[in-house]
């Protein structure tokens, strides 16, 4: 079996485990408490002990139904690392209010969504809390006040954000006391921007490594029909036969892990056997190569 390690997620920052498990779609899985529960110990007993929330998924429910599942066992909390995002304000029946979705980086809001947060995962605090989106009204002195708040409060042990550009990164940085200690980007073979527009050279500076999110492009590189999908689908399916992978999904996740950042990839499956087989692209190597194979399968050109 292969092991998975925890590996310390930035210099200053918690250790993570290598893979995390992601729980947006954790509304979609029709499992009781129990089963909720029994999930989140089986894919512990594997070495995934990182867990990926936000305060919107599902609709401001998946964190809700985690805690009803973890509630059942406390004792179980002392061994996961929980990450949850904010900023996100959903318009909807929950919110009548409100007339569009928006953003709000506020000391206020923020600090409200982490009381929220806390109270629907059942926990008394949360190991990292990210801005989940880039905010054009983000103050980064009041995000400072807010993140400061939290941590003398013991709410929240460290800071990150989720999707933030290099600039926007280093602006909030610049008025911290404490380093952040990640950036959750989009990294898949279908959408790797972040290589190119320095995001993972940032991140590779500082050495903090990113949480990758969206590895597996939400499907499409299995059932897409645009040319594009169809390329890298092939590679992926040449490289899986050459490195003995059993799907081209341990590939993707190889491909991902093989960035120079050292990406932690979050699975979205409910599955554990899915969780398994992710854990097993471990022990895959990619050479240079492959990797540029699969970059120019969705490039669509060489390289220049």
């Amino acid at each position: 079996m292969t092991t998975i390690k925890k590996v310390q997620i930035s210099p200053q920052g918690p250790e993570f485990s290598e893979l995390v498990q992601g729980y947006w779609r954790l509304g979609d899985w029709g499992m009781s408490s129990q089963e909720r529960l029994t999930f989140l110990k089986q894919h512990i007993e594997l070495g995934v002990t990182t867990v990926d929330h936000a305060d919107i998924y599902g609709y401001y429910e998946c964190e809700q139904l985690f805690g009803e599942g973890l509630a059942l066992d406390k004792s179980v909390r002392d061994q996961i690392e929980i990450v949850t995002k904010c900023d996100i304000k959903l318009c909807g029946d929950k919110n009548p209010d409100w007339k569009v979705n928006h953003y709000n980086t506020s000391q206020s809001h923020i600090v409200e969504s982490v009381n929220n947060s806390l109270q629907r995962l059942q926990v008394e605090d949360i190991d990292v809390l990210l801005i989940h989106r880039p905010d054009a009204l983000m103050d980064a002195d009041e995000v400072a006040e807010a993140f400061s708040e939290l941590k003398q409060a013991g709410k929240v042990k460290h800071f990150g954000v989720s999707n933030f550009t290099p600039r926007q990164f280093e602006l909030l940085q610049s008025r911290l006391d404490a380093p952040l200690v990640t950036n959750q980007v989009e990294i898949n073979p279908l959408n790797f921007d972040v290589v190119d527009d320095g995001t993972l050279d940032l991140l590779q500076q500082l050495r903090v490594k990113p949480m990758a999110w969206s590895c597996l492009a939400g499907g499409d590189i299995f059932n897409g029909t645009q040319e594009q999908h169809i390329r890298v689908r092939n590679e992926l399916e040449a490289i899986a036969q050459e490195v003995g992978a059993s799907s081209i999904d341990q590939v993707i996740y190889a491909w991902v892990r093989r960035l120079p950042s050292k990406p932690l990839p979050i699975i979205g499956s409910g599955k554990i056997e899915r969780v398994q087989a992710a854990i097993d692209a471990l022990k895959i190597e990619l050479t240079r190569e492959q990797w540029f194979r699969v970059w120019i399968a969705s490039k669509g050109h060489g390289v220049p």
